[in-house]
């Protein structure tokens, strides 16, 4: 991985680590204020309490990407140790796509007269589940490029000592 996609990335995870913790740290003043605009139409306290615990697995997978980059860069990711971080975004993304499904079940009775936004928010949770399954998908790739690497290792080893 270049220098440049590794710098790019990193701004990328900065920005956005950035722009969740501002996010968060309105919503928290919008609730300690108490000069929240809430009319009624809509329960804003326990969607902004919601979001902003989705903000939290969003941050702790920003956390784990930066950790698998340094290891990329370093050229240690296909190692037993990357495993961890890769677990944790996979746990991140589930916990980010219940948080939605939170979101939605606590938007279905406002909806009541358009159910579709109700069906359309609910397969965006479905989606968000579809991208853990990838990451899985990804992590069991790099368990096997991990175990060649080791079975690599090994065979340098063997031919190593009958040189």
């Amino acid at each position: 991985m270049g220098k440049l996609t590794v710098g790019a990335l990193r701004a990328v995870l900065v920005v956005v680590l950035a722009g969740t913790v501002f996010v968060q740290a309105l919503m928290l003043w919008a609730l300690v204020s108490g000069n929240d605009p809430e009319d009624g139409s809509l329960p804003l306290t326990p969607l902004r309490v919601v979001t902003m615990l989705g903000m939290v697995s969003v941050q702790v997978a920003l956390v784990c990407v930066w950790r698998l980059v340094t290891m990329v860069r370093r050229g240690t990711v296909f190692s037993h140790a990357a495993f961890r971080y890769v677990d944790i975004v996979i746990g991140a993304i589930v916990a980010a796509a219940l948080v939605w499904f939170t979101v939605t079940a606590i938007n279905a009775p406002g909806q009541r007269e358009d159910p579709g936004v109700t069906v359309i928010m609910a397969g965006v949770g479905v989606a968000i589940l579809g991208v853990a399954l990838l990451v899985l998908l990804l992590r069991m790739l790099l368990a096997q490029a991990v175990a060649r690497d080791v079975e690599a290792s090994q065979m340098q080893a063997e031919l190593d000592e009958v040189i």
